[in-house]
């Protein structure tokens, strides 16, 4: 095999310069690639027509999927159904058959290789960094600064790039659900993640009344936007609420946005007094008491304001203190 994934570049022969991921997961997997020539079906017609039979077997019916997963799950059932169904060229019974009188004798199977593409991107001025005709969003604090970018079949990963200066090596900064569109004709699409910004509108508040980032927040916060950017001073106090959640759980900042909503009081104050009682656990509410028997009143109180004119006496002045 000489896939991209596999090979940088082909030499004379069987020289191959391997990529250097490929070459890790062969030292994880304890395995040493071997390479047919380039044009040289021959050495690997065998392979290819046993694949071409499953693909036959596997694909006679092709059904709908909703998404890579159910794909995938579908794919390994049938795999093992076909194994029960086929007999082995070689020895008694089914592939599956074979297959579990084999299995106790393999060695065990290390930890799953961490199977990624590696790509050396930098920020944009905007928290912005490219991969396949997409933009996808990075915290403001990384905009200007080189990433290291973790290509996943189903995610990015943008974490710390190697530098001499720190050991932060390895660090996640973010990941996104990677957009696989094949269709060149499309323009790319931009994935923000409005926590990105916060930093930004902690110094420019105004940018978060137009900020394409800021439309893909929660309802709840939405709403409580529409209502604070009508009054004076209420995009500084809409920045405070939102950067609540970098110190406290997004859900939790939520939970307390909603009934502050809901009681027409959605106010900062209001809402981290709610947001703080969420996070000690005390009720918002409290019981009514019934006192017991011991303490009710033996003579009721009577509204009587002549009591008063016994504290005053004449010729002399009294104050109450």
């Amino acid at each position: 095999m000489d896939a991209k994934t596999a090979v940088d570049r082909v030499g004379k022969g069987k020289q191959r310069e391997i990529n250097a991921r490929f070459k890790a997961m062969a030292s994880h997997y304890v395995f040493e690639p071997e390479f047919c020539n380039p044009a040289s079906g021959w050495e690997k017609g065998q392979v290819e027509k046993n694949v071409q039979d499953a693909r036959n077997r596997l694909w006679q019916v092709m059904p709908v999927f909703a998404d890579l997963a159910e794909l995938n799950q579908w794919l390994e059932d049938r795999c093992i159904a076909l194994w029960e169904e086929t007999p082995h060229k070689a020895l008694p019974g089914s592939i599956s058959d074979v297959w579990a009188a084999e299995k106790p004798m393999l060695m065990a199977l290390p930890p799953a290789f961490d199977g990624f593409i590696e790509h050396s991107k930098r920020v944009s001025p905007t928290c912005l960094i490219t991969f396949e005709r997409n933009r996808y969003s990075v915290p403001a604090s990384f905009a200007n600064r080189r990433v290291s970018l973790h290509v996943y079949p189903d995610r990015l990963v943008v974490m710390l790039e190697a530098c001499l200066w720190h050991d932060a090596e390895g660090q996640t900064v973010c990941e996104h659900e990677r957009i696989i569109d094949r269709s060149h004709r499309k323009s790319g699409k931009v994935v923000y993640d409005w926590r990105h910004y916060l930093a930004v509108i902690q110094r420019k508040p105004g940018a978060l009344r137009n900020g394409a980032p800021f439309t893909e927040m929660p309802e709840a916060f939405r709403r409580l936007q529409e209502h604070m950017l009508r009054k004076d001073g209420g995009d500084r106090e809409m920045v405070d609420i939102l950067s609540l959640v970098l110190q406290h759980n997004e859900e939790d900042v939520l939970r307390a946005v909603e009934p502050a909503l809901e009681a027409g009081v959605p106010t900062k104050t209001h809402i981290l007094n709610l947001l703080h009682r969420l996070i000690d656990r005390k009720p918002t509410e409290h019981p009514e008491v019934d006192p017991p028997e011991a303490l009710a009143l033996q003579t009721t109180p009577q509204a009587n304001l002549d009591r008063y004119d016994g504290l005053r006496q004449a010729g002399e002045k009294r104050h109450a203190s």
